[in-house]
């Protein structure tokens, strides 16, 4: 076997939750005696986006995020794989062969549910078999497990946390990633109705999924990087008859600039804006009266204010025996 100098491994790595954060420090500690680099191969988009398009998952992250977490995590090349027909029609031993000349690994290191090669045919057990030829090991992380907030234990997965957030359980998934899911894009004109309320909000279009409708606890992040409590709202506004879901936040104690509602240093409208989703308030509903629907999101501001002041971490992951 060649030293230890690269070590590999290949996924989704959708999310970065705790399970794939796992393996890449796993993948920095074996590196690390020989100085060696870790090497992270994502594809992007997911496989089934060209396989099946109609069954490929809404991402939880866009592709720089994935990569500046994988980074966070201890990769030092951070390879974005396209699923195209040629690649994805590589047989196991193809494949292997392919990443092997392309990186040189000495490890290569994965989850014990890894599927490869054409027709997901290749298991960690065709690793394995590939390896001694090849000139590398093959290293499996264990599972990674969570405990969520109804005491059930679940591994770490991309799916579950989409179900999760699916859901409306945003500390669920907060837990599943290891920090609050984060929903962010650019901001964009929306209705304008908030306004009127007393309530300006920044709509905007993000690329990664949305939470099930409701309003939620975020912190906003500004494009000069001042943090803020935000309310944030996801549906299609029952009180107004709307039929298409948005996304929308109104920041709370930002400072604005006099007589408008807008942000100190921002133009109206085509900034970025991120939102770390930390808390569930209430579901989507109809009021009987403008009234009675301001009443409550004043008191939605006032539950977001001490829901993010009063911030606590889940429980950690930790890896199954």
């Amino acid at each position: 076997m060649r030293p230890v100098s690269t070590v590999v491994t290949v996924g989704n790595f959708d999310g970065v939750h705790a399970g794939h954060a796992a393996i890449v420090r796993r993948a920095r500690a074996l590196a690390a005696p020989n100085g060696g680099s870790v090497v992270v191969l994502a594809f992007d988009p997911h496989p089934l986006s060209r396989l099946a398009p109609e069954r490929a998952p809404q991402p939880l992250t866009t592709f720089p995020e994935r990569a500046e977490l994988l980074r966070q995590a201890g990769a030092d090349i951070v390879e974005r794989l396209e699923p195209t027909e040629a690649l994805l029609r590589l047989s196991p031993e193809a494949f292997v062969e392919w990443v092997v000349e392309r990186h040189n690994p000495g490890v290569w290191i994965e989850g014990q549910d890894f599927r490869f090669g054409h027709g997901r045919a290749g298991s960690v057990e065709t690793l394995q078999q590939l390896g001694g030829p090849l000139g590398f090991t093959v290293e499996l992380a264990p599972t990674v497990s969570v405990a969520l907030s109804d005491h059930t234990v679940v591994p770490a997965s991309s799916s579950l946390t989409r179900w999760m957030l699916s859901h409306g359980r945003a500390r669920d998934a907060w837990s599943m990633l290891g920090r609050p899911y984060r929903l962010g894009g650019q901001v964009v004109r929306g209705d304008r109705r908030g306004r009127t309320l007393g309530f300006p909000t920044a709509n905007f279009e993000s690329p990664t999924i949305l939470p099930a409708d409701g309003v939620y606890a975020a912190v906003a992040t500004l494009p000069g990087g001042a943090r803020h409590p935000a309310a944030l709202s996801v549906g299609s506004k029952p009180q107004f008859g709307g039929l298409t879901r948005t996304a929308e936040a109104f920041i709370l104690d930002a400072p604005t600039d006099p007589g408008t509602a807008h942000l100190p240093g921002l133009t109206e409208y085509g900034w970025q804006l991120a939102l770390d989703v930390v808390g569930w308030i209430r579901d989507q509903m109809r009021f009987d009266s403008i009234e009675r629907l301001v009443a409550q999101m004043e008191r939605d501001c006032a539950r977001v204010r001490g829901t993010v002041h009063s911030l606590t971490i889940p429980t950690p992951a930790h890896a199954a025996p």
